[in-house]
């Protein structure tokens, strides 16, 4: 017997009936890491904040938080942040997002610079930010030609974001909270 045979392919059918926190990434389940953290909460939150913000003139976007994106049905990840810029079809998400925000942390980044790197690559999500609270970083790749180009790292700057229909500036240093008083 081979070792695919022992290897179970799950389905959206099957993630709907599981109690408890999972992703689906190609049949796979992946247990999602305990809650998140205040800290992971909080840039979270400043995150959805200012796009909300910055979208509030755009009659287009739309974002939401920890909402679960079903791409097929084998594959249903639940992002930190997301931008949607396309009325949607009933209740659920079903197709790629223009903008994906996750905060990673020691526990979630393989998952997050690799599975769900490519996972939204190939799906064509526009935009990845990968926030590094630790580091007060964040990593912006934006899709072009079907590949994630970098667009850099950013601390404390402001970081150009250009959707099909709207342009913002994300103030990433807005995400690590005030400054520190001197």
């Amino acid at each position: 017997m081979s070792s695919a045979a022992l290897i179970e392919h799950y389905r959206l059918e099957d993630y709907r009936q599981w109690e408890g926190d999972w992703e689906l990434i190609r049949g796979v389940p992946l247990a999602m890491a305990p809650s998140p953290g205040v800290e992971h909460q909080r840039i979270a939150r400043r995150c959805l904040r200012q796009f909300d913000e910055a979208f509030d003139q755009c009659p287009n976007c739309e974002v939401f938080y920890e909402i679960d994106v079903e791409f097929s049905a084998d594959t249903v990840v639940r992002p930190d942040v997301l931008v949607v810029c396309d009325p949607l079809d009933g209740d659920r998400i079903t197709r790629a997002p223009a903008l994906i925000a996750e905060v990673s942390s020691p526990k979630t980044a393989r998952r997050d610079e690799q599975a769900k790197f490519n996972l939204y690559r190939d799906e064509g999500v526009g935009y990845y930010l990968l926030i590094y609270p630790a580091q007060t970083k964040v990593k912006v790749y934006r899709l072009v030609d079907g590949d994630y180009r970098k667009v850099g790292d950013f601390q404390r700057e402001r970081c150009p974001i250009e959707l099909p229909q709207c342009s913002i500036e994300l103030d990433v240093g807005r995400l690590w909270g005030p400054p520190p008083q001197v």
